[in-house]
């Protein structure tokens, strides 16, 4: 059993947790995610890491209630506890692996839309901790959904917040501060990393894409099973057939077939939908779990 050492409502329907994971801790990276159960017959539920201690031992998971597990699972408290936590799982963003040194000469701009704040922060974390000063846009729809705030403007350079209302520091979209940095204030980006919404990841990629500035987003959002067997994650990335949660979460964002992505999204949550993806993608249609040689 893993035991929730916090539990806590950061906006309305988003909940954060602490859990007692010493082995998860130990080996997690940045981009990387974890799948939880509740108990014996609850359901497989993929979560983006979104902090971790090592020495604790502990990993620190948010997730937003969409279905009957996450609204169930919203319900668990402090000393409550996960039969299984899995992880970590996927491949960890690349900065990870490469030549520190490298990374250091290139100006990173984050981009944070929604819940997509979580997976973004251990990232900007990461380089906060080696001594690596990056941008950071936080986009929500309101003041009331802005999340982790305090902790990305300790770890940012510079934290751009805006909400499409205009209830909280500026109005408008995350792709219109892009254009302001940009175009307006003249920086120079190296690299972007947009997380958030498909459709939110669609528009900064347009844009991006314009600016020839390269982007890697994460499609963690089309994740259900977690291990490549189900092919919910399944996508298009160039000519090639990826699985988000096997061969990700993160990708080339100028790469991506977002309107095929989100197109497959709303046909598997029917059962007559699932069945048509089965028979039109045949053997390509799930990835295997990546791990043990199968492909069932």
């Amino acid at each position: 059993m893993y035991k929730i050492l916090k539990a806590e409502m950061l906006a309305d329907k988003i909940y954060l947790m602490d859990v007692q994971a010493p082995r998860v801790a130990g080996r997690c990276q940045p981009g990387e995610f974890v799948i939880v159960k509740m108990d014996e017959a609850g359901e497989r539920i993929p979560l983006t890491i979104c902090d971790f201690d090592r020495e604790k031992g502990i990993v620190t998971i948010v997730f937003q209630t969409v279905g009957a597990s996450t609204l169930k699972m919203a319900n668990l408290r402090a000393g409550d506890a996960f039969q299984d936590f899995v992880g970590p799982l996927g491949q960890p963003s690349e900065f990870v692996h490469e030549d520190l040194e490298e990374v250091k000469k290139r100006k990173y701009l984050f981009v944070a839309g929604g819940v997509g704040a979580a997976p973004v922060y251990p990232q900007v974390k990461w380089m906060s901790e080696r001594g690596i000063d990056v941008d950071v846009i936080v986009g929500a729809k309101n003041k009331d959904l802005l999340i982790l705030e305090d902790v990305m403007k300790e770890a940012a350079g510079n934290l751009y917040i805006t909400t499409d209302d205009g209830s909280y520091v500026r109005k408008g979209m995350v792709t219109d501060v892009i254009k302001d940095l940009v175009e307006v204030q003249k920086k120079n980006y190296d690299v972007c990393v947009a997380i958030g919404p498909m459709i939110m990841m669609k528009f900064v990629c347009k844009l991006t894409k314009e600016l020839g500035l390269p982007t890697i987003v994460s499609m963690n959002p089309i994740m259900v099973d977690g291990t490549g067997m189900c092919g919910a994650c399944r996508l298009t990335v160039g000519d090639q057939v990826k699985f988000a949660c096997v061969d990700g979460p993160e990708f080339d964002g100028h790469l991506v077939n977002f309107d095929e992505a989100m197109k497959r999204q709303q046909m598997y949550k029917t059962a007559e939908g699932r069945a048509m993806l089965k028979a039109q993608e045949g053997d390509t249609h799930h990835g295997g779990c990546g791990h043990c040689g199968g492909d069932n």
